[in-house]
């Protein structure tokens, strides 16, 4: 099963864990609710609408909200802490969360005291955590973008504020950051590296890329890229292999973004809306 780890940016929104479902607009995590705008809310919805799809068990999430001075965070670094030991998930993605280095380190002793150590996928905040704690090669899949590449190729930077001005934030040096990345291991088994061209990489270079369909309307657009997280997460739990899955999201949230014509004024859950639609049509051209 798939656990979904993250924040909401909500100050009053509580620590919850749960079965994760779509309401309408809104995830529900037991008898609370919240509107998919961006960030971990729209991976969960993106992982639902897959999880779906293929005829698999909802994932769990476990959410708090952190509107940036991460009383929050650390209130669910603690629970995963104290409470992922006793869990059976195959998969844990993580989201949201401020990197904050020592409770990186104590959710890390926590995760290798379960019984078999999930698949372990991480974004956002989350893969601060794991490079500024050099654990990065814990991890099976990280799932950047640009910006993010380039502080986990900057062996140097301790935090992404101090990432050095030369490694500039550049589609056409995405090759480059990813074997910097990996030369300083400062990368995840795997890496998905969202932009206006996907490229999924590992230690021996770049795998696969992706750039069609294209909308420019989505370039503008937040959220993209966790939809791209939560597919790939469901995928993976369903039993595919890493690469496999990371071609197949890479594919289907294109297709889905292609489908849902948008606008400037389009939000990502109309995105999301067409998962099943475009899910279904790449996996259809594999058999």
């Amino acid at each position: 099963m798939l656990a979904i780890a993250g924040t909401a940016p909500s100050e009053d929104f509580p620590l919850i864990d749960g079965k994760i479902t779509l309401d309408d607009n809104h995830i529900r995590i037991c008898d609370e609710r919240i509107s998919v705008n961006r960030g971990t809310p729209a991976l969960m919805a993106a992982a639902i609408k897959t999880a779906v799809t293929l005829g698999q068990p909802a994932p769990c999430g476990y959410l708090a909200g952190d509107i940036g001075r991460g009383k929050g965070s650390r209130r669910l670094y603690k629970y995963l802490t104290d409470h992922l030991p006793q869990s059976d998930f195959q998969t844990l993605t993580f989201h949201y969360l401020q990197p904050i280095v020592h409770w990186h380190e104590r959710l890390q002793q926590a995760l290798h005291e379960m019984k078999e150590l999930p698949i372990l996928i991480a974004d956002a905040g989350f893969m601060y955590a794991a490079k500024m704690s050099g654990k990065s090669s814990l991890y099976d899949l990280f799932t950047p973008d640009i910006g993010e590449l380039a502080f986990l190729a900057d062996e140097k930077a301790p935090h992404p504020f101090y990432t050095r001005g030369f490694i500039l934030h550049d589609e056409n040096r995405v090759p480059d950051l990813i074997a910097r990345a990996y030369t300083h291991n400062n990368a995840a088994r795997f890496l998905l590296v969202k932009g206006k061209q996907d490229y999924l990489a590992s230690q021996q270079g770049i795998l696969e890329t992706v750039n069609s369909p294209v909308e420019e309307a989505l370039e503008a657009m937040g959220g993209t890229g966790d939809t791209l997280t939560g597919i790939v997460s469901a995928l993976i739990d369903s039993g595919m292999a890493i690469r496999e899955a990371a071609v197949v999201a890479m594919k289907a949230n294109r297709l889905a973004g292609h489908y849902a014509k948008p606008t400037p004024a389009t939000q990502i859950i109309e995105v999301i809306h067409h998962i099943p639609e475009a899910l279904s049509e790449i996996l259809e051209k594999r058999v």
